[in-house]
């Protein structure tokens, strides 16, 4: 793109969305390795979440970006042979590319000496370090183990209710001593030395000094996002201000990021040197909560115009729009909210409240109709109800109940049903 110096909102959403895969090319048949590695060329990362209320999070952003796959694609890359994926905190939890590794070291290494961690888990790995390497130990004679396999395990479950045993893991796992070999069928994790997970070109790959490692991982966040401000391209990878503001002005300097207004941010922006600005952007997608193009809620609101806040742990009463919404992306606009849940059992992908954005086009019923069959679909379920709850939910049903009949398409086979986590 030629440079420019100041762009229009609308502009730097399509910059965004280009960033973000929505501007690519959907396979022409069915989705493989390469349709996957080309999505993570464009985010970078996909962020863990234990939430399974329709879908986990993780598995969201390649279905929003490619439409319906086989969940085992992204279960391989993972945890099997040869290993694309492994986990480590990055966006919160995240699945990476093995190759950003080395640029995590730095990280671990902060986190052995209690920088950058919980500070309930620093202290624990102050306190408890003879049973730290105990367990340390264990994997080492015995892995992959999850917590439930290592004697003194409590069976405790839930966040905030980790056992000693799941305490030392996560401590080694922040610091990089062990890591995720795969996960047990209810999400619980098998840990496993890193020399044992991660292939060897990567394990044996040199260590990068804290700074080179901070800025290609600002500029990663920066390709990923198109036009930046700040706090965007260090919150990508949660960079401390420190870290990333120096490394900002070195990638501005060397020609990397350049320098740009957008109308309407009081806040300084930078765009990637290699960023794009398609004519159009033609999306359909529904978005997870925590979908790299959403995660940031206040960029979200000034890209898109768009209030989102989640609000599971919000009381009941007080939810303004439900549990677990997602929002709907259609063209360059987030036009609806719908809050999902997948109804295994019965088979149904059910719509608990729909609502419209101000704005939103005459298809906006139709076509968000349309993406919710092919995510239920995708899900294995039978059918979407819906629920009448929400401004939208009308307009929602009616679409569904004039919709054309579509020919059936092939679908790859369902993502597994799985209880909810003991993490």
């Amino acid at each position: 793109m030629k440079p420019r110096e100041k762009f229009t909102i609308k502009e730097v959403r399509r910059i965004a969305l280009a960033a973000q895969g929505f501007a690519d090319r959907a396979p022409a048949g069915p989705v493989e390795r390469r349709h996957l590695s080309r999505v993570l060329g464009r985010t970078a990362l996909f962020q863990i979440d234990s939430v399974n209320v329709a879908a986990r999070a993780h598995y969201m952003p390649l279905f929003s970006r490619l439409g319906p796959y086989s969940a085992d694609l992204l279960e391989r890359a993972a945890a099997r042979k040869p290993r694309a994926l492994f986990e480590y905190w990055a966006h919160e939890a995240s699945l990476l590319p093995v190759e950003t590794q080395p640029l995590m070291r730095w990280r671990m290494e902060r986190a052995r000496e209690g920088r950058g961690i919980y500070g309930g888990l620093a202290r624990f790995g102050r306190e408890q370090r003879d049973f730290i390497e105990q367990v340390h130990a264990e994997v080492t004679a015995h892995g992959p183990l999850a917590a439930s396999d290592i004697e003194g395990h409590k069976g405790t479950s839930g966040w905030w209710q980790w056992s000693e045993a799941k305490r030392a893991l996560e401590w080694l796992f922040w610091a990089g001593l062990v890591t995720t070999h795969s996960r047990r069928a209810s999400f619980e994790r098998l840990y496993d030395l890193p020399e044992r997970v991660l292939p060897p070109v990567v394990h044996g790959a040199p260590t990068p000094k804290p700074e080179d490692a901070q800025r290609r991982l600002v500029e990663i966040s920066a390709k990923a996002l198109g036009v930046a401000t700040q706090s965007d391209l260090r919150d990508y990878f949660r960079l401390s201000p420190e870290d990333a503001y120096p490394r900002i002005g070195e990638l501005v300097e060397e020609g990397t990021l350049l320098p740009v207004a957008v109308k309407g941010w009081p806040q300084k922006a930078f765009m990637h040197r290699d960023a794009r600005l398609p004519r159009r952007v033609e999306a359909q997608a529904l978005l997870a909560p925590f979908d790299p193009l959403i995660w940031e809620r206040s960029r979200t609101e000034r890209l898109f115009d768009f209030h989102y806040r989640i609000e599971i742990y919000t009381p009941a009463h007080k939810r303004v729009y439900g549990y677990y919404v997602y929002p709907f992306l259609l063209g360059e606009s987030i036009v609806a909210r719908v809050d999902l849940k997948a109804d295994r059992q019965k088979g149904i992908l059910r719509v608990q409240a729909a609502h419209a954005e101000p704005g939103a086009p005459p298809e906006t019923a139709l076509e968000l109709w349309r993406a919710l069959n092919s995510m239920a679909a995708w899900l294995g379920l039978e059918r979407v109800e819906v629920a009448r709850s929400g401004d939208f939910a009308p307009a929602l049903a009616a679409a569904g109940d004039t919709a054309l009949r579509e020919p059936e398409r092939e679908v790859p086979p369902a993502l597994p049903e799985v209880d909810e986590p003991a993490e």
